[in-house]
């Protein structure tokens, strides 16, 4: 790619502006034309498909046994040491008040104003000090709609108990409080949680960056034109995929859209970074602006499109997966790292061109003629350029590289040790934060009553008529606190259901292990009954199977998804270096980086924050990012070593490549990591602990395996790490692949 080429297209004396118009309007047009991706989210979208048992099951169980009764509130009503006479009294007032006059989008009211006081004090906690009391809402209610339904509960109650017993404490004190939870408190709790989260994460995000960007490079001027260009990115980007949207091409939730604005601020701005360092370097060796923006874009281009396109097929790897919430990723992340790519291309080189060496602004880089002629103009002495030292890594990794391989190989293993410590989640509740009213209420149901009556099993046998005895058999189970009589299905009669109370949480782990064990034993009991075939004649429905089904999807996309990134990956990386031994070191290095996140992560979230597990979608999730994005400084910095390696030993070239790319790599992964951990400040514990992990494998990328592990790998290798690639200088320069 010549210098007169591609990089006078985009940044030429009349093209610049040109470019920036074109953006301009692009951007203008698409937001007046299709909807923001914000006003298109849909967070209920299912995850599971048809095929799932669960799926099956809650159909039968929908077709079978279906109620006309609305979706649960549970009143939560508790008081230490004790509910009072005047409690009990004030619930069955404002279930009088309910009954009369329903709040919005309520669907029924248990009646227990007409209920004695005894049967009301049976069914409190043991202790007496909770009292659990539904409020069933309409089912084609919305969570604003349902909102609205449980203010005016709350504010009847308030009015009625002459307190507020939402703020009161749950735990402690005397006084009464009350916590919303169920299906419906937690419907409006988790849509709470993403209200104005894009908003602050968009802020936060826009502030580290420009921090940490004046901090490094001390300009106003070039902190902004990665922001303008990230800025322009999103602006693209937002209206194309709510289009896609819109069209039910494509399905957006919340989760997406704040992890899709920091994955463009941190992967936007990198890209930038890396042209911009470049032009900055050149421009101390070149009196022509123009010619050195061009020499920068000619020369940086290659590496950038590479590692945008490696990001971008990664992450479009995630639309195998089966699992709704991992699919729905693929496209709005790999549509924005597409976008930003081009725009790192197109628009910022422009904006260089634009604003030349002012960009650089007061530290403006020079050639010495100029800084000589400057010094006589202004009748001052030549400033003295500072000789260029390498750097400590740099000298490091060609002088010691076999203790630095090991050194940082043990750091690293031990790090990646502790991640089979790892415990996982498919809680839903343990995502939220534990002062959340729907979380404190659930809680206190687990304490006080069995804990599966939060969330029974229901399961569903065909009898063909036949005496099955499996309700029987379940109640003798050791893990099963209490089973319902069998009840006919509506439509047939030979389908009976068993709702299971499990003596355990049901949404831990260990309830999860014990759905095939119960389906195993309902099978044995239709088959010790005389029913053939009694596989297809079982279902099991309810959370607890949900989350089964939810955890063996996410474990098969597991096992499909890392392989595909990591052949795809590696197969870029061949095309790209022509070298297989210098491939598969790379990978090695990136995989191991990643356990070594893990566990990091780990030490932090488990011993830092005290977590018990982490929710079990994060794995795949970071993988795939920081195997992407790990590659992308590996590339620049191999790149680098190669051209040099043209016209000086390797050593030299290692110890050069690694100094050259040491300061906008260490940058650009500080603000990666930075825009990661903005996650942390979400009360979203999912995002929580993705940032952290996310955050703590691009530190260990940036200061650990990129500067130092990779470059001595290189040097102990010598010229076997370009194996089987001759690299003769004419192969080098073709094509601006790296030499």
């Amino acid at each position: 790619m010549g210098d007169s080429g591609y990089g006078r297209w985009v940044a030429g004396k009349r093209s610049k502006w040109i470019t920036l118009a074109v953006w301009v309007i692009i951007v203008g047009v698409l937001s007046a034309i299709w909807p923001m991706v914000n006003s298109e989210v849909q967070n209920n979208a299912a995850n599971l498909d048809g095929a799932k048992p669960s799926v099956q099951a809650e159909r039968i169980a929908e077709e079978q046994f279906s109620s006309d009764a609305g979706v649960p509130a549970l009143l939560v009503w508790h008081r230490e040491g004790g509910l009072k006479d005047d409690d009990l009294q004030h619930v069955q007032k404002v279930y009088a008040g309910w009954s009369a006059n329903p709040v919005p989008y309520q669907d029924s009211v248990p009646p227990f104003h007409q209920m004695p006081e005894a049967a009301l004090k049976a069914m409190l906690s043991e202790d007496q000090s909770t009292l659990v009391t539904p409020v069933l809402f309409e089912k084609s209610a919305d969570s604003d709609q349902l909102k609205e339904g449980v203010e005016q509960l709350k504010s009847g109650i308030t009015h009625e108990t002459g307190q507020d017993p939402f703020a009161a404490s749950h735990n402690s004190g005397s006084d009464l409080s009350v916590r919303v939870t169920g299906p419906v408190g937690i419907s409006i709790d988790a849509t709470g949680l993403f209200k104005n989260a894009d908003f602050k994460l968009l802020m936060s995000t826009v502030i580290l960056v420009l921090v940490i960007l004046l901090l490094i490079y001390r300009s106003p001027i070039l902190a902004l034109i990665p922001l303008i260009a990230v800025g322009f990115a999103y602006g693209a980007v937002s209206p194309l995929l709510g289009l896609m949207a819109q069209k039910g091409w494509i399905t957006v939730d919340s989760q997406a859209v704040s992890i899709m604005t920091v994955l463009l601020f941190g992967a936007g701005t990198d890209y930038c970074l890396f042209l911009i360092s470049h032009f900055r370097h050149l421009l101390k060796e070149e009196e022509s602006k123009t010619r050195a923006l061009l020499r920068a874009v000619t020369e940086s281009s290659g590496a950038i499109a590479m590692s945008g396109f490696t990001v971008v097929l990664s992450l479009l790897a995630l639309l195998l997966a089966k699992y709704g919430a991992y699919h729905r990723f693929a496209v709005p992340f790999s549509v924005s790292i597409l976008v930003m790519v081009i725009a790192s291309l197109t628009l910022v080189p422009a904006l260089l061109a634009i604003f030349g060496r002012t960009s650089f602004y007061p530290f403006v880089p020079r050639t010495p003629e100029m800084e000589e002629e400057r010094a006589r103009k202004k009748g001052k002495p030549v400033p003295a350029r500072k000789p260029k030292h390498p750097g400590f890594a740099s000298r490091l990794v060609v002088r010691r590289p076999w203790m630095i391989v090991i050194v940082t190989v043990i750091v690293l293993g031990a790090l990646a040790s502790v991640s089979s410590q790892v415990k996982f989640t498919y809680d839903i509740m343990s995502s939220f934060p534990k002062d959340m009213a729907s979380r404190e209420g659930f809680d206190t149901i687990g304490k006080q009553f069995s804990p599966g009556e939060l969330a029974p099993v229901k399961i569903m046998v065909n009898t063909e008529g036949k005496t099955d005895g499996l309700g029987q058999k379940l109640k003798e189970l050791p893990y099963v606190d209490e089973v319902s009589k069998g009840q006919p299905g509506s439509q047939n009669a030979n389908i009976i259901a068993y709702d299971v109370t499990l003596d355990m949480n049901p949404y831990s782990s260990e309830a999860m292990d014990q759905i095939p064990h119960l389906r195993s034993t309902a099978e044995q009991a239709l088959q010790a009954a005389g029913v053939g075939s009694p596989a297809g004649k079982v279902w099991i429905s309810g959370q607890t199977a949900e989350q089964y089904d939810t955890r063996e999807t996410g474990d098969r996309d597991t096992m499909v998804i890392i392989p595909v990134v990591i052949g795809m990956i590696t197969l870029l990386l061949l095309m790209y270096l022509r070298s297989i031994t210098a491939t598969v070191y790379l990978i090695l290095t990136v995989i191991l980086s990643y356990f070594s996140a893990l566990g990091l992560g780990w030490l932090i979230i488990h011993y830092g924050l005290g977590a018990d597990a982490i929710q079990g979608a994060i794995p795949l999730y970071s993988f795939v990012f920081l195997v992407a994005l790990g590659e992308d400084y590996n590339i620049f910095m191999i790149s680098s070593i190669w051209k040099k390696r043209k016209h000086m030993p390797l050593k030299q070239a290692i110890q050069e490549g690694v100094s050259e790319t040491g300061s906008v790599i260490t940058s650009a992964g500080l603000i990666l990591a930075g825009t990661f951990a903005v996650l942390a400040s979400l009360p979203i514990q999912v995002l929580v602990q993705f940032g952290i992990i996310t955050a703590a494998g691009v530190l260990l990328d940036t200061f650990i395996v990129r500067p130092f592990l990779v470059p001595a790998i290189t040097a102990l290798l010598g010229r076997f790490a370009f194996w089987p690639s001759s690299h003769t200088e004419a192969e080098n320069t073709k094509a601006g692949m790296p030499s």
